[in-house]
């Protein structure tokens, strides 16, 4: 009797096959000839799922925008169910942030993914739609908790974007020199920046 092979879990394979390749060789080795190789499939199984690279390329970059994107919301929800200026609300906007950043091997693969299609976004059109939907989700998380941080009525709706785009400008910093950098951009060191910054401009207590 034939094995009966479920779709969505291939696809999902064939996905972490793209990931491991762009981690470790970058985006540039992706293509369904090698992307089949690190999957142990044939490219005419790949092609089966994904009728073109870009194809498989586009959903991939989707997969790891909507896997940092759960996160994400996880942890807002957990910063807004804290009592404000607490050490586990401080806790957990650190938790939140260190989402975007390589703190471990999991986070260190998306971290890496997520920079690559951006990047390649600038030249590639057909991933031009994820990078902006990418960017507009991302954008409006941290949004909302700079709009939870901030005392209310304390700032107008100019004030909030600029320092949105600032947190994220900060995140974005630390997350290439710490895939960069690694052997100096450690977990603890990306997270002292991250209290350091939070101290700085939410007066967050800085607990080392």
């Amino acid at each position: 009797m034939p094995k009966i092979v479920d779709a969505e879990a291939r696809r999902q394979e064939v996905v972490e096959a793209v990931f491991r390749i762009i981690a470790v060789d970058g985006l540039e080795r992706a293509s369904l000839r090698e992307v089949a190789e690190e999957a142990g499939l044939v490219v005419g199984s790949v092609r089966h799922y994904f009728a073109s690279s870009d194809e498989l390329l586009v959903h991939s970059f989707s997969i790891v925008v909507d896997r940092i994107l759960g996160r994400l919301e996880s942890c807002l929800d957990d910063v807004i169910r804290q009592e404000p200026r607490t050490e586990a609300h401080h806790e957990a906007v650190l938790t939140l942030l260190g989402q975007f950043l390589p703190l471990d091997e999991e986070l260190a693969v998306d971290a890496c993914v997520w920079m690559a299609f951006r990047n390649a976004a600038r030249v590639k059109p057909a991933l031009a739609e994820e990078a902006a939907r990418s960017h507009r989700a991302v954008a409006a998380v941290v949004g909302r908790l700079i709009m939870h941080l901030m005392p209310a009525g304390g700032a107008g709706q100019q004030d909030l974007v600029t320092e949105a785009e600032r947190l994220l400008a900060t995140l974005d910093g630390l997350c290439m020199h710490a895939l960069l950098q690694p052997e100096w951009m450690t977990a603890e060191v990306c997270r002292d920046v991250l209290a350091s910054h939070l101290t700085v401009f939410h007066g967050v207590p800085h607990s080392r």
